[in-house]
C-alpha cells in the first residue's frame, strides 16, 4: 500500500486530519521533524557559511584535495 506525507499549514488542519484518520481507523505515525536533526543542522550551517562568504566554487576533486 502507498504512504502519504501530509504538510498541514496550521494546528487546526493537523487536528482535523488526525480526527479524520482516527475516525476512518487509518494507522498513522506522527513526526515533528521530516528530516533528521543532523541534516537540518548541516543545511543551516551551509546557509550561514554562504551568507558569510565562506564557500568557494567546486571545480573538481583535485582542487578539493589540495585544500587544507
Amino acid at each position: 500500500m502507498d504512504a502519504l506525507i501530509i504538510y498541514p499549514e496550521n494546528k487546526e488542519q493537523l487536528s482535523a486530519i488526525k480526527a479524520v484518520m482516527k475516525a476512518m481507523k487509518v494507522v498513522f505515525e506522527e513526526r515533528s521533524n521530516v528530516y533528521p536533526e543532523h541534516v537540518t543542522n548541516g543545511v543551516k550551517d551551509s546557509v550561514n557559511q554562504a551568507e558569510e562568504g565562506q564557500l568557494s566554487a567546486y571545480k573538481g576533486i583535485r582542487d578539493m584535495l589540495k585544500k587544507e
